[in-house]
C-alpha cells in the first residue's frame, strides 16, 4: 500500500507534486502508458468505474497511480431494498443500462488486471447474487459481493495516502447508499525501515445505514429536514460502542486526531462551501477543511427549499432526495468526535482496488 501514491492532475493547481491525476474523464489507449488496470464499485446509490496505470514518479519517487478512464453514474441500485428485501426490476434495469456502459468502455483496453465488487445493496438483497448473475451473462462482467470489512479495507486504501500532519491517530469514514464504514487508525504503528508506515487499521464498523435507508427509516426523503435531529440522535447512539472500546473520545482529549472522509455527501459538502458553479473534482479531492464550515453548510441545506437542493449545480436531482440524510451521518460523526478539520477525499473504493492490484503485481 505504501509502495505507490495516488495522484491526481489539478487543472488550476496542484497542492502536493505527489498528488496529481489527469482531470475525470478518459484517455485513448494510444495515450495510456504502462500496465492498465480496472475497478468497479457497484453500490446502493452509485455505479463507479476507474482504469488507471502506474507510472514512475518524480525524482526516484514512488510509482504514481494515473486515472487514465473513469464513468460515474446514480443508478440507486438499493431502492426499496429496506422495505421488501429484493432488488427491484426498476432499479435492476437503470443499474444493468449502467453496467453496459461500463463493459463498452472496458472494450477499448487491453487489461492487465480486475476486480469488480458489489457492496450493501447486493449484500441485503435475497436475489443480488441472482442480479449480478444476469449482469455476467449479458455484460460479461464478473462482480463479487464484497464483506463490509473488504469494502472499508479498500476504502482505506484508497485514500490513506491523504493521512498527513502530526497526528497519530486518525478517524477515516464512508458515507455510502447502504452503510457506512469507519475505521479508527494508528497512523504511524510498525513503520518498516524504509520509514513507509502501514497506516494500521486498529478496528472498523459498519453501519447498515447510509443516505437511502437512513431516509428511508425516518419516513423517507420527503421528511428528511423534520427528521434531521432524530436522524442525528439515532447515529451518535450507533457509534457510542465504537467511541468507546477504542476510546476515541478520550484521545481526542490528549492528543490531535485527524478526520479522513471519502463519500459523496461530503465532497457535495465542501464544493457548495466553496461555491464552486459546478462539483469539480480536481478541488475537492485533497483539500482540508473546517469541519465548522461543513457544518454551516448542513445548515445552509436544511433551510434551503427542497426545490433549491434539487436545482443546485453541486447537488442536482441525482444527490437532492438523500443529501440531507447524509448530513445527518456527517453531523453525528462530528457531534461524537469534535475535531477541528477535515480531510476530503475524492477517492475510495475503486482506487483501493486498483492499488491493491498493484501490489499483487509487484509481489510476483
Amino acid at each position: 500500500m505504501g509502495d505507490y501514491a495516488l495522484v491526481c492532475v489539478r487543472r488550476r493547481y496542484v497542492s502536493n507534486p505527489m498528488l496529481q491525476s489527469s482531470q475525470e474523464g478518459s484517455l485513448s489507449a494510444g495515450q495510456a502508458h504502462g500496465l492498465l488496470y480496472a475497478a468497479l464499485d457497484l453500490g446502493t446509490n452509485n455505479c463507479r468505474l476507474l482504469v488507471a496505470n502506474a507510472q514512475a514518479g518524480q525524482n526516484g519517487g514512488p510509482p504514481v497511480l494515473r486515472i487514465c478512464d473513469s464513468f460515474s453514474r446514480i443508478v440507486r441500485l438499493g431502492e426499496g431494498v429496506s422495505a421488501t428485501g429484493n432488488l427491484s426490476a426498476d432499479a435492476m434495469e437503470r443499474t444493468l443500462q449502467a453496467l453496459k456502459a461500463c463493459q463498452k468502455k472496458l472494450s477499448r483496453y487491453n487489461l492487465a488486471g480486475s476486480y469488480f465488487v458489489a457492496t450493501e445493496a447486493c449484500r441485503r438483497a435475497a436475489n443480488g447474487r441472482e442480479f449480478l448473475d444476469k449482469v455476467e451473462a449479458e455484460t460479461g462482467l464478473h462482480i463479487d459481493i464484497i464483506s463490509s470489512e473488504d469494502e472499508a479495507r479498500l476504502a482505506f486504501m484508497g485514500c490513506s495516502s491523504l493521512l498527513e500532519g502530526d497526528a497519530k491517530r486518525a478517524v477515516v469514514f464512508d458515507i455510502g447508499g447502504g452503510s457506512t464504514e469507519l475505521m479508527w487508525i494508528d497512523k504511524f504503528a510498525n513503520a518498516d525501515t524504509s520509514g513507509q508506515p502501514p497506516h494500521n487499521i486498529l478496528d472498523w464498523l459498519s453501519i447498515g445505514f447510509g443516505v437511502m435507508n437512513l431516509a428511508d427509516k425516518f419516513g423517507g426523503s420527503g421528511f428528511s429536514e423534520l427528521t434531521f435531529n432524530d436522524m442525528v440522535d439515532f447515529l451518535v447512539d450507533k457509534l457510542k460502542p465504537f467511541d468507546q472500546v477504542n476510546s476515541i473520545s478520550q484521545t481526542l482529549n490528549g492528543q490531535a486526531v485527524q478526520l479522513l472522509s471519502t463519500s459523496g455527501t461530503v465532497t457535495t459538502l465542501a464544493a457548495i462551501h466553496l461555491e464552486l458553479p459546478r462539483y469539480d473534482r480536481s478541488r475537492i479531492d485533497g483539500i482540508t477543511l473546517s469541519v465548522q464550515d461543513i457544518r454551516n453548510t448542513t445548515k445552509r441545506l436544511l433551510d434551503m427549499r427542497p426545490s433549491e437542493r434539487f436545482h443546485h449545480p453541486c447537488i442536482g436531482p441525482d444527490r437532492a432526495d438523500f443529501i440531507i440524510s447524509g448530513c445527518a451521518i456527517f453531523q453525528a460523526i462530528s457531534n461524537l468526535w469534535p475535531v477541528e478539520s477535515i480531510t476530503i477525499a475524492d477517492r475510495g473504493v475503486r482506487e483501493g482496488i486498483i492499488l491493491s492490484l498493484l501490489k499483487k503485481e509487484s509481489a510476483r
